[in-house]
């Protein structure tokens, strides 16, 4: 079997995905497919982390414009970040894979600290590590935490799981003539406010020349395709070859 090019990943997913086609909170089958996902590209030997989002629980900038204090609001989408990255776990580990869940925020009774040296530990022992609590700080997404996660623990590339093929110049889901990017460069994300990441995420990525892949999650057997080189969604890197 060829070795995968892809050795180290960090897998973003957000609260959203979770939730299915619920308005709300965790589908179980959805998780338990998403966990299919993960455990294909595992039996591979490729070492995997994941930063999970918390939208399907609780959004905090959605909280803010409502008038709740931002700091609070941010806390409150880090603890629904955890209660995902702990369903996940469970998950994960009924199938068999070796779970650890790394917490921004110290909750020793739920998760070990996040530590860069013993996640890297970690994943060299072949387990999968979920990071929860974004970066523990308010004012900072689930996308600048995938990419200080990814730069910190040697990850080859971000995956960012969304409900459609790549990036595209408009919302494909409104408007039907929207272009799809096979490729394209960290400045051209920026300049054309691509929202592929927040722009501190795009920044960090482009400063540390770490490629971001954008796919589509409802695609089965998406993820272990990437990892063993086909070309799936849209490449963003330093620059951009059409």
């Amino acid at each position: 079997m060829t070795q995968p090019p892809y050795k180290r990943i960090l897998l973003k997913l957000s609260g959203e995905a979770l939730m299915g086609e619920q308005g709300y909170g965790i589908d179980l089958a959805m998780m338990e497919k998403i966990a299919s996902e993960i455990k294909e590209v595992f039996d591979l030997g490729v070492q995997i982390a994941i930063v999970i989002g918390g939208g399907n629980i609780f959004r905090g900038l959605a909280a803010t414009a409502k008038g709740m204090e931002r700091a609070s609001a941010d806390y409150m989408g880090m603890l629904a970040t955890v209660l995902n990255a702990l369903a996940l776990q469970n998950i994960l580990e009924n199938r068999g894979v070796v779970t650890r869940v790394q917490s921004a925020i110290d909750m020793r009774e739920l998760a070990e600290p996040y530590i860069r040296r013993r996640a890297v530990r970690h994943l060299e022992k072949k387990r999968v590590v979920i990071f929860a609590a974004g970066t523990g700080n308010p004012y900072f997404t689930t996308d600048t935490a995938a990419a200080l996660r990814a730069m910190e623990i040697g990850a080859n590339v971000i995956m960012k799981a969304t409900k459609v093929d790549g990036v595209f110049s408009a919302d494909p889901m409104k408007d039907k003539s929207a272009k799809k990017y096979d490729s394209l460069s960290y400045i051209e994300v920026l300049q054309k406010d691509l929202r592929v990441m927040d722009a501190t995420a795009i920044s960090l990525c482009m400063d540390n020349n770490l490629p971001i892949i954008v796919f589509n999650l409802n695609v089965p057997g998406n993820i272990k395709r990437i990892v063993e080189g086909e070309s799936i969604g849209t490449l963003v890197t330093g620059r951009n070859n059409g």
